[in-house]
């Protein structure tokens, strides 16, 4: 069920320090945060902003380094979680050429100084270039100068030059030159857009300029070949957009979109000079498939016809509840398949002297949303799984579905065997229960963070003097990394045989046990995870012909699953949907399921779970299948709370007693993932070796130097050292907590390639997977 276009939605509500209005401000994604940048109306922003576009809230990040002075209509790209900055006005008349690094995994701002070109002088300052990215260069070209002499004078003038700026890996830059192009290339020019594609099949990657103005508006487009260096303006079809400049052009799959900016009022600019009216703001949005290059535009023909006369209604003039109001130096940004849209000027009132801004933000949904990651288990109780998933960018809200393998009524109700101390590395088959992480280093630093803590479960645990709570600052950690580096992002797997689930946050508490040798063992009779394929043409044909039941539809990104909603008589939520015309579709809610019959969980009954996205463009696809198990009655539930604390030679763990007993516990097991032996051909790859390091009573162990240099650095996610602890009482071991110590990835990648050759070596964070 998809609808025929792209349309536009305004967010009502944020929380946190919202930015004031503005125009001449840039900004960037990084996934799904917003990096708001400069721009001022009442003076210049000097301030940082940032929207988690997820939890729909605003924060300033603590930014410390070479802070920047704030600037205006500057040059804003952005590479991973490295940000740059180049020129704009500092000050009214006052352009800079300074260049600035933020490295966003930190907040670390960084004046750099690149090497100018050889026989030729570096850009001038100035204010409307573009300033693109791709692979390991920045493009800059064009914008306007000031040649004044007097600080309060403005004497434009408008530039054509054409610079590459040549990265450094990670961090850092080379120096400018000037390439050599053919086919000529755009003429002098500023306000204009600049974007980078692709394209299909490894074609050559292409920069696209778009527009701008030169003592009049543009609607000129040209296209760079990137390993030619070669100019050209490609024919295009479709009727192309107005002549325009301030606006913005963005790219999502093989599309541009044209938005908004400064277009001419009236076909013969010259005749309107007279009454001293040229321009006008405009809410045009028109897309360029940038395959076909075909342009086409979503205003309505008589809007546009009425930009044309110079005439634009009272409703155009104040926005609408369905698309946002005319705009010019505005910023746009993609978060997966939306395109964000806040601020800039409205062209027309002034008050005091300033610009009158927009202080609204939208955003334009062109895509359901896509294919999620498998649901993934936090808790697992007798009656109820309590489960999670990753949020999707352009999600609004999410159907799960669970369907039970096997029947209630033939569950087994077999208590576990009585373990026995085990004396070598455990069955590696076994799922996890419950996985947290904590990070080795005790650096006060920040990274990325998707998910959203305030709707999702977290694990209690954190490193020695860790503060209790977080800051909105901590969503630019690594994924949940508090301030003192404890991570307590908790990650749950797929049955993993050897791999984590990829990047999912929340307390994972999956089934495993520990067999009559003491060994960790898949083989559970409590809650039980196995592993799923990844992909749906994988899953067996029974699985895609059994019934799927409704759990419900969440804003969420969690639910403690209790029952499920037997279908209606005209199926499951999802073939409704699918069923519904275009003018049919509503996101659907909790009356969806007024009037449908509950069946509640029954205990030792393994449940399959799917879940998928909505949005008001449809319902996307599903994710891959995982399975999990109600308990059996009578084993101890996982220890929690953990928290590790690093010493000098070792590492101490704590952690609190299972919240269900269910009987006194008599002892506590805690393993240790390992390397494997080179030698040992019956082992699968990826799967992990576990050794027990601690048996006893105590809710406290000790980690010794030795131990943790036989250590395996598992890089399934971000590297970790990985432990297992379980409970035991007069049944047996109940299911394992698992717990992944985070470890710093540059230190590793020459340590464990040193220590086991066959070792996978630690990547970086923001690449690790």
């Amino acid at each position: 069920m998809i609808n025929k276009g792209p349309l536009w939605k305004r967010v009502r509500s944020y929380a946190g320090p919202v930015p004031r209005a503005r125009h001449g401000h840039r900004a960037v994604a990084i996934r799904e945060l917003v990096v708001v940048f400069g721009g001022g109306n009442e003076g210049i922003a000097t301030n940082l902003h940032v929207y988690n576009s997820v939890t729909k809230q605003w924060f300033l990040p603590a930014v410390r380094g070479d802070i920047p002075p704030g600037c205006a209509a500057h040059g804003f790209a952005c590479e991973g979680t490295r940000i740059l900055v180049f020129g704009g006005m500092v000050e009214f008349g006052q352009y800079t050429n300074s260049l600035y690094e933020l490295q966003a995994s930190r907040w670390l701002w960084k004046k750099l100084k690149p090497r100018p070109p050889r026989n030729a002088s570096p850009p001038c300052p100035r204010i409307g270039h573009s300033f693109t990215l791709h692979a390991n260069k920045c493009y800059l070209l064009g914008g306007m100068a000031n040649d004044s002499e007097d600080p309060n004078g403005n004497i434009p003038r408008y530039l054509d030059d054409f610079y590459e700026l040549e990265l450094q890996a990670q961090s850092g830059v080379k120096g400018w030159s000037i390439p050599e192009t053919k086919g000529g290339g755009p003429s002098a020019r500023e306000s204009h857009s600049s974007v980078v594609y692709c394209g299909k099949g490894g074609s050559a990657p292409k920069l696209y300029i778009f527009g701008g103005m030169c003592g009049h508006r543009l609607n000129d487009l040209w296209q760079l070949d990137i390993e030619t260096m070669t100019w050209s303006l490609p024919p295009t079809r479709g009727e192309p957009p107005l002549p325009r400049s301030l606006h913005t052009s963005n790219v999502i799959g093989n599309k541009l979109y044209v938005f908004g900016g400064w277009v001419p009022v009236g076909e013969a600019e010259e005749a309107l000079s007279a009454d001293g009216v040229k321009w006008i703001c405009t809410n045009s949005l028109s897309i360029l498939n940038l395959d076909t290059l075909t342009w086409h535009n979503l205003t309505l023909e008589e809007d546009q016809q009425g930009l044309a006369l110079g005439v634009q209604s009272v409703e155009q003039e104040e926005g609408s509840a369905h698309w946002p109001k005319a705009r010019a130096g505005h910023c746009a940004v993609t978060v997966g398949t939306r395109l964000y849209v806040w601020s800039g000027r409205d062209g027309y009132k002034k008050f005091n002297n300033y610009q009158v801004c927009c202080k609204d933000l939208w955003y334009l949904e062109t895509e359901r949303p896509s294919t999620p990651g498998a649901v993934f288990l936090v808790k697992s109780t007798i009656s109820m799984l309590h489960v999670a998933w990753r949020p999707l960018p352009a999600a609004e809200c999410y159907l799960l579905q669970v369907q039970p393998v096997t029947s209630p009524h033939s569950a087994s109700v077999e208590p576990q065997s009585t373990p026995t101390p085990p004396s070598g590395p455990g069955d590696r088959k076994e799922p996890i229960q419950k996985e947290i992480e904590t990070h080795q280093t005790r650096q006060h630093f920040s990274s990325l963070q998707l998910s959203n803590f305030d709707s999702q479960p977290s694990a209690d645990v954190k490193a020695k003097g860790e503060r209790e709570s977080l800051s909105q600052e901590s969503l630019l950690r690594p994924k949940g990394t508090s301030e003192d580096g404890a991570d307590i992002r908790a990650t749950g797997d797929k049955g993993r045989k050897a791999k984590t689930a990829s990047d999912q946050d929340g307390v994972s508490v999956t089934s495993s046990d520990v067999n009559k040798a003491g060994k960790l063992n898949s083989a559970s009779q409590c809650q039980k995870e196995r592993e799923i394929s990844s992909t749906p043409f994988q899953q067996s044909d029974i699985t895609k012909e059994a019934v799927w039941f409704d759990v419900g539809v969440f804003k969420t990104l969690y639910c403690e699953v209790t029952h499920y909603f037997l279908p209606s008589e005209n199926g499951d939520l999802a073939s409704i949907l699918s069923a519904r015309s275009d003018s049919e579709w509503k996101l659907p809610g909790p009356h969806s399921f007024a009037g449908r019959e509950k069946q509640e969980l029954a205990s030792g009954v393994t449940y399959k779970f799917r879940v998928a996205g909505m949005n008001s463009r449809g319902l996307g696809d599903f994710s891959p299948v995982s399975e999990f198990k109600t308990c059996q009655p009578g084993f101890p539930g996982a220890p929690s709370a953990v928290k590790i604390t690093k010493d000098t030679d070792s590492v101490h763990i704590t952690w609190e007693p299972p919240t269900s007993l269910s009987g006194k516990i008599l002892e506590y097991s805690m393993y240790l993932a390992v390397r494997k032996s080179r030698g040992n051909s019956v082992e699968r790859p990826g799967e992990l070796a576990f050794i027990r390091i601690y048996r006893g009573t105590k809710t406290s162990c000790t980690v010794s130097e030795a131990q943790l240099g036989n250590a395996h650095i598992d890089c399934s996610a971000r590297p970790a050292v990985v432990f297992r602890i379980a409970a035991k009482n007069d049944q047996g071991y109940g299911p394992a907590t698992q717990i992944r110590w985070l470890q710093d990835a540059s230190k590793l990648k020459s340590s464990a390639t040193q220590a086991d050759s066959s070792a996978p070596a630690a990547e970086p964070d923001t690449t690790c997977r």
